[in-house]
């Protein structure tokens, strides 16, 4: 059996040099996730490669190299003794890197290895930046500017030249490449932090590329290209264009309530936070809703009605709880309010009877709810399991209907906790670009645990009720959704971002985002 079938089955231990790419997380190869899927120990760069680690099991040991100098030595040990052992290496293993002394230690203590190329920054950078490296150009070439002592052979470069490690010495690069014959109108671009949302890129000429880059804030590790091919930025670029591109955006909701609306504003280039302001809990006595489950099994009620994914999820457990399916379902009606109550429903195995068809709320549902007929329900009884502050609207609409309900505690809400100081800061502070409100609830729960956001943070309402309650806080309601779901919300947002950019770049100046016009912002960035 070769080495390498070994190591993928287990058999004996390893080393897997696994390169992450040029910075966006989601850029790492599958081979690289379903290796960091099996591992049981990671070597790594917690500042730089930290996010990965979510594709990591729940034992997985770590060891920073920022805190640990014996971390090779640790990493042999552990493939040793049987482990099989990931080494995250910034973007491509063998493509400047110090990562080949580590990759002869492995070999000369005789442990398997495997290197996992990542995608090379020297392609994906700049395809980021919206300059084709090697389209109709007769030359593409790479170089580290650590490794060059003589730029006149590099100025003769035909078509893109590419330099790693040189953005601290950008301004003498560009002299000493004039120097060496390169026309100094002959276009260039300087980019930092490539694929992420803090990507920047400054785009000049060599001649004037120490005007430019004065100001700039661009930093390692970032790249340099060199050559006509950054002519195409103009045209091409779709990165940095996004709407809401590198907008911080606050989402005061729980991880799993926030999942799809923050990768819709990933979709618009925001940086998306999730800040719990409610936590779920179950109900300090559980024989109310025991009771209300073994009605709806035994054919107690004509109806449910559900008005949110919590307290889908709050009856699923007690299904579970008792051994109960979606079948239990069976012969009910079944009533939602808004998207993600359907969503989780039906993943539930449940496809619910009535939606609303206009207004995503209690008055909504009640628009469509049919009034109770004795000669066409055997039951006239309506189950509404929902959170402990529910209002009664639609208790009283159903009432009205001729329907009686069961109005049942299926979980309770309470106040988060508050947010680790740096997000309290950064609310208060200007620090957040937006900050979108889904509920009434959220705009109080957020006020209490954390403060008021800063006046330059744009305010994004759901609805017209939340947009009053933000108003009664002293808050500008800069956004409002055309309809009361999310994912609206969103778009509404990034509608908001386009029309900035559109107005900045029509009056011929620089797109800045809100965080970035508070005092002192500007100074802070440098």
């Amino acid at each position: 059996m070769s080495p390498m079938i070994q190591t993928t089955f287990g058999h004996a231990g390893g080393v897997s040099f696994v390169g992450t790419g040029p910075g966006d997380e989601n850029l790492l190869t599958l081979r690289g996730a379903d290796l960091l899927a099996r591992a049981d120990l990671v070597v790594l760069d917690r500042e730089a490669s930290g996010r990965l680690l979510r594709h990591c099991g729940p034992d997985v040991e770590i060891v920073d190299t920022a805190e640990h100098r014996d971390a090779v030595t640790r990493a042999v040990a552990a493939a040793q003794a049987g482990s099989a052992v990931v080494r995250l290496c910034p973007g491509d293993p063998l493509l400047f890197t110090d990562i080949t002394h580590e990759i002869d230690v492995c070999a000369k203590a005789d442990v398997l290895f495997e290197i996992v190329p990542g995608i090379p920054p020297a392609t994906a950078v700049p395809v980021y930046a919206g300059i084709p490296p090697a389209v109709a150009v007769p030359e593409l070439r790479v170089v580290d500017a650590a490794q060059v002592e003589d730029w006149r052979v590099h100025a003769t470069c035909q078509g893109t030249l590419v330099i790693y490690h040189g953005v601290e010495e950008a301004v003498s690069i560009a002299k000493a490449l004039v120097a060496g014959g390169k026309p100094d109108s002959t276009p260039v671009a300087v980019t930092c932090s490539g694929t992420t949302t803090e990507q920047l890129t400054v785009v000049s000429s060599l001649g004037r590329l120490a005007a430019d880059l004065k100001h700039s804030g661009v930093e390692e590790p970032g790249l340099i290209i060199v050559g006509d091919a950054v002519s195409a930025r103009e045209r091409m670029s779709w990165f940095e264009t996004r709407p809401l591109f590198g907008w911080r955006v606050l989402v005061p909701r729980t991880k799993d309530q926030s999942g799809r609306l923050s990768d819709q504003l990933r979709s618009y280039g925001a940086v998306p936070e999730e800040v719990p302001t409610i936590s779920v809990e179950p109900p300090r006595t559980p024989q109310q809703m025991d009771r209300a489950i073994k009605g709806l099994v035994t054919g107690r009620y004509e109806w449910v009605a559900f008005t949110s994914a919590n307290a889908v999820r709050a009856v699923k457990e007690k299904f579970d709880e008792y051994g109960l399916d979606a079948r239990a379902f069976a012969g009910l009606k079944v009533a939602t309010v808004g998207e993600q109550t359907t969503k989780a429903l039906v993943e539930f195995g449940v496809k619910p009877d009535l939606v609303p068809s206009g207004q995503q709320s209690s008055e909504g549902l009640l628009a469509d709810w049919p009034p109770y007929d004795s000669m066409l329900d055997p039951i006239n009884r309506v189950l509404l399991p929902r959170a402990d502050i529910a209002t009664e609207t639609l208790v009283a609409g159903l009432t009205e209907l001729g329907w009686e309900c069961d109005d049942v505690t299926a979980y309770r809400t309470v106040r988060a906790a508050p947010p680790p100081a740096p997000i309290r800061e950064a609310i208060k502070g200007g620090g957040f670009d937006a900050v979108l409100f889904t509920s009434s609830s959220t705009v109080r729960n957020l006020v209490g645990i954390a403060g008021k956001p800063h006046a330059v943070t744009v305010i994004a309402a759901i609805g017209p009720q939340t947009a009053k309650t933000a108003e009664e806080f002293g808050l500008r309601v800069d956004v409002m959704a055309d309809k009361p779901s999310a994912s609206a919300l969103a778009v509404a947002l990034a509608e908001y971002g386009a029309k900035q950019r559109r107005a900045a770049a029509e009056a011929g100046e620089t797109v800045r985002r809100p965080s970035q016009t508070r005092r002192g912002a500007r100074r802070k960035a440098k």
